[in-house]
């Protein structure tokens, strides 16, 4: 197996946790967004939206998209379950993962890539030019509040997003948290039970990755 990653960015970071939690060590080839070599060949035959992370196979199969190279990884290496250990499990960890990876990280990524002079015609993500919206990054940084408000009330009832096991809903809403950052945007010091919790597995390997 490759994994190809960009070491700055958000969205394989994801993986990285994802792969540090199972213990694994992979092979990993750096793509340097900055220069654009997700937009040049090779890179665009193995991922056609050019973008990372990209888990490349033995046999030549290219899984793109965090979520499903993780899925991969959790039936490759079942332990510690990271994406629930039953039915009910597995759909109520899904759940969150989808909702925070819609209103946590994609939320920042609206507001990130609508205002950042150095993606001028690239507000999203893949092969194809986007202009920016100024306005998208007022929406975008309002969706992050609610989130930030979600996930605190959610915090309240649970030691971990999903229950009571650390998960890849974790993981989704904890690099949510820290790519607000780049938004200057980050948890109030009233939300008490989601600064708690992202104290908590900050303090994890794993975080590290």
């Amino acid at each position: 197996m490759k994994f190809y990653d960009c070491s700055t960015a958000p969205s394989p970071r994801r993986v990285r946790i994802f792969i540090a939690e199972k213990g694994l060590d992979i092979p990993t080839v750096q793509v340097d967004l900055r220069k654009g070599e997700h937009l040049t060949e090779p890179f665009r035959s193995l991922n056609p939206w050019c973008t990372v992370p990209v888990l490349e196979l033995d046999d030549g199969t290219a899984i793109s998209e965090a979520v499903a190279v993780c899925r991969y990884l959790e039936d490759a290496r079942p332990e510690p379950p990271l994406m629930g250990v039953d039915a009910r499990d597995r759909a109520v960890v899904a759940m969150w993962e989808h909702r925070f990876e819609i209103d946590g990280f994609l939320a920042v990524t609206e507001a990130f890539r609508n205002q950042v002079r150095g993606l001028a015609g690239r507000a999203l993500t893949g092969p194809g030019n986007v202009e920016q919206i100024p306005e998208l990054v007022t929406r975008g940084r309002g969706r992050v509040e609610r989130f930030f408000t979600v996930l605190d009330e959610q915090l309240a009832h649970h030691p971990f997003v999903a229950g009571e096991r650390y998960t890849i809903a974790d993981i989704t809403a904890q690099v949510a948290v820290d790519f607000a950052g780049w938004i200057k945007m980050s948890l109030p010091p009233g939300h008490r039970h989601a600064v708690d919790w992202y104290r908590r597995v900050s303090k994890r390997p794993s975080a590290a990755a």
